[in-house]
């Protein structure tokens, strides 16, 4: 008896030692972890690593730049389903346990002891929380240690809500995901509150094994996980047996979606991403979730992008077909296609149409099917540039022909989309008209297809490249871009990279600096032959019009809508090359890019499309300076604007009160402010830079570009405000077109990246005019007539048009012009016999024309 108690003292001491040892052990344990536990409350003031977003001024997604993706949501934005999801998969006591769940680690050590395999998890996702956002992925039992008293220390000091809510934005779900949202958008397409059941489930169990079971790298298995998740909500209450049995039927639905942007903008994205990181740096930029608002407009953005892939594709077209075509691989045979058939089920009933026996068989493949099977595997891998389809050709007819996109789906071709395809043999010659389907196309052919605006082309990647650049010159924000054909092509940005001479479209500068001298829209000048003499010149310069001709003296304005060399020459020699050059240069445009010679009145100094527009904006606002801005404001992840630009304005009205103050007392003292202290005054209002009235009478020449001249193109928007030029280098190796309003101004280039000749017929008119007159039917679609507005000090007056003096009373020939006061000439013509209206009448009766 005495032995027993013995034994039993010595039981109960040595349990009492055995627990003293192990509370010593857990004390020194947290004595020496706790003072190197992170502040919970830090994880409050964590920031997520979340991509940069790029949007349009109407708020569109444009780009999305960082390795995660992801898009921190709230708790309230999760959907109840998901919870239980995710509840019933990894932590189903996770709203009564204190951070730990003891019966789930005890159960995991066991497992490790007697197994030596870690079968069952035994972290709760306020573990797992602790883990993700604190502890390193390393295995020891330190670090399990650490994770456990940094999960008491979470749930003391955070309600549940906010650990599910810092858990659901954390978690590492594949491909990429970072947070529920962002793999909702990955896999489904859709926000995490528009999945259903069985989607929900199945996010709900990718945490277990993000790259091995998600359902694009393993669809079994993430269906196997999907169907266990949802047999816990079943078991646990949380979904009805009919709502259990409906969901594990759902197909898998998954596919990779690369979170598209809502708006194809990738050159104008590229500037932002540039611009962020010279701002913010490159690990901040990709890293701190800033949301960048750009001045672009969506429906800009796309009409922009989509008129200048149309009218690329419209040239190359009209030059041939240059591309060869292959054959898919695989082709079967019509032998093995019978033989195919034949290896069908044997118990169809073809006189009912339907199986013989109650068990349901397909129907015998047909041979289109079994060709389809092997094109749509071989298209799935194959690169499309811009708005193209790979496609198949399955049927050929005599002026048409039937083709599978690489979606399964089949369209007919239909002649006129076909018919083009000429042999290319160069840019200004092409094979002859092909007579039938079957001369272009084969069965097995592998093609390029687009959608147009009436049907379905065939299509070839164009060698032609092309730039358009919109702006506001009210306040020069940019409101569409496209850098080139296809961004994944070249992301090279012809917009802002491409130095090219602008030739004709360079002109309106030349004749502005000329009427800001003393010229007059109706002044003679001589369009006559010349040769330069020059030491720098290996032979004579002899310049000369596209057409060879030379039409003798002719008046400024038709000489700018008639696109005359010589008379550019020969005012700008008047007015002075380095006075031109500095005059221009005050616009907008770069002095180091402008030529010092002669060749700048042809357009021979080369800049880019951006540059250009530029200073088109002086002449669409009535002659202010605004430069070209593309960003609106900067926001951090929670939506505090961490920047606002305020660009400069045209504001005639401020101008009008400037030039009242300018005016001198009559006691004769000096103005009453300064052009330089009153822009200190007026820092937001963008300086005048060239005289108003200079610019209405340029204004309503170059409107007569697009009533008269090369710009004729334009007159099918119908519309009464927009003024012009076209542009044409030498040897058709660049065209161009710069036109406007008063409220936008938009300029396109076409030509080759290594320059070449577009062909003898390639002009601004035929090539950029076009993807002009695309984009601005659109882009001028809401905005009313917008005529620049007409400044006080012009006269009209009629004019003999042969001397451009006045027009003598009565003559029938005369026309109106316009001058400033000061330049009303002072002549009159000689009348002419037969230019007598009525007989004509003695001058001292006729009535001044001016008006």
């Amino acid at each position: 008896m005495k032995k027993s108690r013995s034994v039993l003292r010595f039981l109960l001491l040595l349990a009492a030692a055995g627990t003293f040892a192990i509370a010593a052990g857990a004390l020194a344990i947290y004595l020496y972890l706790a003072p190197k536990l992170p502040s919970v409350e830090s994880l409050r003031e964590i920031e997520l690593q979340t991509p940069l977003k790029v949007y349009t001024a109407d708020g569109v997604l444009m780009a999305e730049f960082g390795e995660k993706k992801r898009t921190p949501i709230t708790f309230e934005q999760v959907p109840k389903n998901f919870i239980n999801a995710l509840l019933s998969a990894e932590d189903e006591n996770f709203y009564t346990h204190p951070g730990i769940d003891v019966k789930g680690l005890a159960r995991a050590v066991f497992e490790l002891i007697t197994t030596g395999k870690k079968r069952s998890g035994g972290s709760t996702i306020t573990m797992q929380v602790a883990k993700n956002y604190y502890l390193s992925s390393e295995k020891s039992f330190a670090r399990k240690l650490t994770e456990i008293l940094l999960a008491l220390h979470i749930e003391k000091a955070m309600t549940k809500q906010e650990i599910l809510e810092l858990y659901v934005n954390k978690i590492y779900l594949g491909k990429r995901a970072y947070g529920i949202e962002a793999a909702a958008q990955i896999y489904y397409g859709k926000h995490i509150w528009e999945l259903n059941l069985a989607q929900l489930a199945m996010v709900a169990g990718l945490p277990q094994a993000p790259s091995a079971a998600n359902p694009i790298n393993n669809p079994d298995r993430a269906i196997h996980r999907r169907n266990y998740v949802l047999a816990r909500m079943y078991s646990e209450n949380y979904i009805t047996h009919e709502e259990f049995e409906a969901a594990i039927r759902e197909p898998l639905t998954a596919r990779l979606h690369n979170l598209d942007n809502e708006v194809e903008a990738p050159y104008v994205a590229e500037m932002v991403r540039s611009y962020i990181v010279d701002l913010y740096g490159e690990d901040a930029a990709y890293t701190r979730g800033y949301k960048v608002y750009t001045t672009i407009i969506s429906k800009n953005q796309f009409a922009a992008q989509r008129a200048v892939r149309e009218g690329l594709h419209q040239y190359d077209r009209e030059h041939g077909l240059r591309m060869t075509f292959d054959s898919f691989k695989n082709v079967i045979s019509v032998t093995e296609q019978n033989q195919k058939v034949k290896e069908a089920p044997t118990n169809w009933n073809e006189d009912m149409g339907q199986p013989a026996s109650d068990t349901f068989l397909p129907l015998p493949p047909s041979p289109t099917d079994l060709n389809a099977q092997y094109w749509r595997e071989q298209m799935a891998d194959l690169p499309a540039l811009g708005t193209m389809q790979w496609a198949g050709v399955m049927r050929v007819y005599d002026k048409s022909a039937d083709v599978m996109l690489s979606d399964g789906n089949t369209i007919t071709l239909d002649w006129p989309a076909m018919s083009w395809a000429r042999k290319f043999l160069d840019t200004n010659s092409a094979g002859p008209n092909p007579k039938s389907a079957g001369e272009i196309l084969k069965v097995g052919n592998k093609i390029l297809v687009m959608q147009g605006k009436d049907r379905w082309y065939l299509a070839q990647e164009p060698a032609v490249q092309g730039a358009l650049v919109s702006l506001d010159p009210q306040n020069g924000s940019l409101l569409a871009l496209v850098g080139g054909y296809d961004f994944q092509q070249s992301s090279y940005n012809r917009a802002i990279q491409a130095d090219r001479q602008p030739g004709s479209a360079f002109k309106p500068f030349i004749y502005s600096a000329a009427m800001e001298n003393g010229l007059t829209p109706a002044s003679l000048i001589n369009d006559a032959p010349v040769v330069f003499e020059n030491d720098s010149l290996e032979a004579a310069w002899r310049p000369e019009n596209y057409s060879g001709e030379f039409f003798g003296p002719t008046r400024l304005r038709q000489a700018l809508y008639n696109s005359r060399n010589l008379v550019s020459i020969r005012i700008l020699r008047s007015t002075g090359i380095s006075k031109t050059v500095k005059y221009i240069s005050q616009l907008g445009l770069p002095e180091q890019k402008l030529s010092k010679d002669l060749s700048l009145a042809l357009g021979s100094s080369a800049m880019t499309p951006y540059e250009l527009a530029t200073g088109y904006m002086v002449l669409a606002n009535g002659g202010f300076k605004v430069q070209p801005n593309f960003i609106a404001r900067i926001e951090s992840l929670d939506g505090k604007e961490l920047l606002k630009n305020t660009p400069q304005i045209v504001c005639q009205p401020c101008w009008k009160s400037y030039e009242h103050l300018q005016e001198t007392p009559a006691d004769g003292q000096a103005p009453a402010i300064s052009t330089e202290d009153f822009q200190k005054r007026y820092p937001g209002m963008a300086p005048r830079v060239m005289d108003e009235r200079t610019n209405y009478l340029l204004y309503s020449m170059l409107q007569d570009v697009i009533r008269e001249g090369t710009g004729q193109g334009a007159l099918v928007l119908r519309r009464s405000d927009l003024a012009g030029k076209t542009g044409t280098t030498n040897e058709q190796k660049d065209t161009w077109f710069s036109g406007f309003n008063n409220k936008i101004v938009t300029t396109v280039w076409v030509g080759f990246d290594n320059p070449q000749s577009l062909g003898r017929n390639a002009f601004g008119g035929t090539t950029a005019l076009p993807i002009w007159v695309d984009y601005m039917s659109t882009a001028l679609s809401t905005i009313p007539e917008s005529p620049l507005p007409r400044p006080d000090g012009l006269v009209t007056l009629k004019i003999d048009p042969d001397t451009g003096l006045k027009a003598y009373p009565g003559q029938e020939n005369a026309i109106f012009e316009i001058f400033k006061e000061e330049d009303v000439p002072a002549e009159m013509a000689e009348p002419k016999h037969g230019n007598l209206q009525n007989g004509g009448a003695p001058e001292e009766q006729a009535p001044e024309q001016l008006f």
